[in-house]
């Protein structure tokens, strides 16, 4: 019997009891071990669970067991989690996690403290998609050139409804709300920041790249309007918030921010709630991987799957998937006043004579190439000028749109959102 202590017994943690027990024949069965969650541990003991394992408050009650030979993190949070996985792995105790916030700051850490204790973090990017598995194992005989991912189903959602029904950001994000999909505080998904701390534990295993949320682009979807959804619908376009990690030479670009995809590719079909991550690798093409991402079965599935590997094996090491750098040397965070896409750019404005000769000339003199223009009037008397440009570089819009903000005409703030052809 291999016996299991879980730290922060919530939603995802109850579904991993529940499902070790409904489902114990064929678990034991592709394990070769009966599996067992003997302790527990709450910050409330007094909040009524329905299970049944024995529970405490004091951490220390499943660290320092040692009849306990898996330790499954659910805590939440970044540095006292660390705190207790560092514990655990000391302990000589097995790890698994599904926190992405723990892993996009101390994965590499974490790495070197369990050296070859098992490791598994399969259930801290895309919820139940088996996308780490896929990555270190399936697509191991690949470069990867491009990694391009909806994680976000509170984003996702927002945008498809967005989409297909018209509405604006803030009924949406409050029907998002009261069906339980975003938080009463919404920051962390809305913000890009939970699908950014997912994509950096993905560029890791793809590219070795040990790069902290600071240091790459993360915007969110706060300033989405349904005159942008108009816009992409138009143009043949989708609107998604994408995780994108990609391979420029010896540099990889990370970034988070809302994108418009061509309606036709295979990520911009990930509606609602659900997530996808599409993978371009050099010898086997795109794969895409597609389920849901959040939810406590989900996510208890994942973490299960990677019980039974530590049981099977005994050994998860390298965690990262890699015993050298990758394709012989270090690759290096592309900066991203250098990262290159096409652009969208709305503004409003007053509609006279000359303004759109004055936004033109500046975004000429700044390198970008307009490709399609549009002029929608407003019940003001201004009007919406809408662009999208060719492939240009960051610096160089963001040169461009800090001076046009200063025109004596721009009425409102400017909306600028990338394109991913």
């Amino acid at each position: 019997m291999v016996k299991v202590g879980i730290i922060g017994v919530g939603t995802v943690g109850t579904s991993v009891v529940q499902i070790l027990k409904d489902n114990s024949d064929i678990i034991s069965a592709r394990a070769g071990k009966e599996i067992v969650v003997t302790k527990g541990t709450v910050r409330n003991l007094n909040k009524k669970r329905d299970i049944d394992i024995s529970l405490s408050d004091n951490l220390n009650d499943v660290l320092e067991d040692e009849s306990i030979d898996i330790v499954v993190e659910l805590m939440g949070g970044v540095d006292e989690p660390y705190k207790v996985v560092k514990k655990a792995l000391e302990n000589g105790k097995s790890v698994v996690t599904a926190n992405k916030a723990l892993l996009a700051y101390h994965r590499y850490e974490l790495q070197n403290i369990a050296g070859e204790i098992a490791f598994g973090f399969e259930a801290s990017v895309a919820g139940g998609i088996p996308i780490i598995k896929a990555l270190r194992e399936g697509l191991s005989a690949n470069h990867i050139e491009k990694i391009s991912g909806i994680m976000n189903g509170t984003c996702n959602f927002i945008l498809t409804k967005m989409s297909e029904e018209g509405a604006d950001f803030a009924e949406t994000l409050k029907e998002a709300q009261e069906l339980g999909y975003a938080e009463a505080d919404p920051t962390f998904d809305v913000g890009g920041f939970d699908a950014a701390h997912k994509l950096l534990i993905l560029a890791s295993i793809a590219y070795g790249i040990d790069a902290k949320p600071e240091d790459i682009l993360i915007e969110g979807i706060e300033n989405i309007s349904s005159v942008d959804i108009d816009f992409a619908k138009e143009f043949g376009y989708v609107i998604k918030l994408l995780t994108i990690a990609k391979k420029v030479g010896n540099e990889v670009e990370l970034r988070t921010h809302p994108t418009l995809i061509n309606k036709n590719e295979m990520i911009a079909k990930v509606d609602g709630v659900m997530n996808g991550v599409s993978v371009i690798g050099d010898k086997l093409g795109e794969s895409m991987y597609y389920g849901a991402g959040a939810g406590g079965d989900a996510t208890a599935s994942a973490v299960i799957s990677d019980i039974i590997d530590i049981v099977r094996s005994g050994k998860s090491s390298p965690m990262l998937g890699f015993k050298r750098p990758l394709e012989g040397e270090q690759f290096s965070l592309a900066k991203k006043e250098n990262i290159t896409s096409g652009y969208y750019i709305r503004m409003s404005v007053e509609d006279k004579a000359g303004v759109l000769a004055k936004v033109a000339t500046l975004l000429g003199e700044n390198s970008i190439s307009v490709k399609t223009m549009l002029q929608k009037p407003l019940n003001d008397g201004g009007a919406n000028l809408l662009f999208s440009t060719h492939t240009a570089k960051e610096a160089d819009i963001q040169s461009a749109l800090s001076k046009i903000k200063e025109l004596n005409f721009i009425k409102d703030k400017i909306v600028m959102i990338r394109v991913e052809e």
